[in-house]
């Protein structure tokens, strides 16, 4: 069973469960969130919706949705953010956690949080893959971005571009290419993925004109990782690395920084792209986009991101089961 949190309740994660819920379901999910808010936003967006609280089966049926009830402070209008809701929104999301660990729940899907709101409550949160991390106690994750066409791996995440070179670490990239290379294996089933290492500078940083990161930091860790039997390429010039002579020959990409490697990605498949974290002990999928605070409640929400979400999620879980049991 799939444990879904909406996210932002004013943004267009509780449109995306409500339009999700008229569909007939093959795999068993549930939503943690304020069954007020979303029977309110089913009626905003005029479409049918049953809710239940059966959590030990889950209905599958077209209009029917069974929720776990988590309450917020405030009705909720959509478009507009409120601080006071900020609390129920991460009690929603504590319980998902906490059903994962103990594995009541096969995976989490999350819909999209606005930070600023967050932020803005007096509650410190850069997002969900380093919220999740801290809450499952695990060292390190990564986040990973993937559409039918490629996977997008980031050495850093939410941090400003002036922050990104100082994080850049050789213990921070060697850590979470281990990461990635063991998720590719276990949970992609793939026997020896080739992961494409991109350089920070441009050019790769042209032999140290542009910049050493990738003689002082990249360079030296894929060499290491290579003797311990990764299958690395790189440090490439980002440049020319997404194209279909690299492309076509990788599993995986590294990506240095959030906004290296992400625009490409979203731009092959805005709407379809899947987040996932990698390194925690159990699946989380995400959709690709954020909150789309103009147009919640409209009914202009494209719900084919959670989809591809709910479609990994499955996939994933069940090739990690597999993976338990050889």
């Amino acid at each position: 069973m799939i444990a879904i949190t909406p996210g932002e309740p004013a943004g267009i994660g509780p449109d995306l469960v409500v339009q999700a819920a008229q569909r007939e379901r093959q795999v068993p999910w549930l939503v943690i969130a304020d069954k007020q808010m979303l029977t309110a936003r089913a009626h905003t967006l005029q479409l049918p919706l049953s809710l239940d609280e059966n959590l030990a089966s889950p209905s599958l049926q077209p209009g029917h949705m069974t929720v776990l009830h988590t309450p917020l402070a405030n009705k909720v209008i959509p478009g507009q953010l409120d601080t006071a809701n900020v609390p129920g929104v991460l009690a929603a999301l504590d319980r998902a956690i906490a059903g994962c660990m103990k594995g009541e729940f096969t995976a989490l899907l999350t819909g999209p949080m606005q930070k600023s709101v967050v932020n803005d409550a007096d509650i410190a949160f850069s997002g969900h893959t380093e919220y999740l991390a801290e809450k499952a106690g695990v060292e390190d994750v990564v986040m990973l971005l993937m559409t039918q066409a490629m996977r997008v791996a980031l050495a850093t995440t939410h941090l400003p571009l002036a922050k990104v070179s100082q994080a850049l670490t050789q213990a921070l990239l060697e850590r979470r290419l281990h990461i990635l290379n063991k998720a590719l294996r276990e949970q992609f089933a793939l026997a020896q993925p080739r992961i494409l290492v991109a350089g920070l500078n441009p050019h790769a940083g042209e032999g140290g004109h542009l910049g050493r990161e990738e003689i002082e930091i990249i360079q030296p860790v894929c060499e290491r990782l290579r003797n311990q039997g990764l299958n690395l390429v790189g440090p490439l010039p980002a440049d020319t690395l997404f194209t279909p002579k690299y492309l076509t020959q990788a599993d995986a990409v590294m990506s240095m920084f959030h906004d290296q490697g992400l625009p490409v990605l979203k731009y092959s498949g805005f709407g379809e792209a899947v987040n996932v974290t990698l390194g925690l002990p159990f699946v989380r999928t995400s959709v690709d986009h954020g909150t789309a605070l103009d147009i919640a409640g409209s009914g202009d929400a494209d719900m084919g991101s959670l989809l591809a979400a709910l479609r990994v999620a499955s996939e994933l879980t069940s090739n990690k089961e597999i993976n338990a049991t050889s």
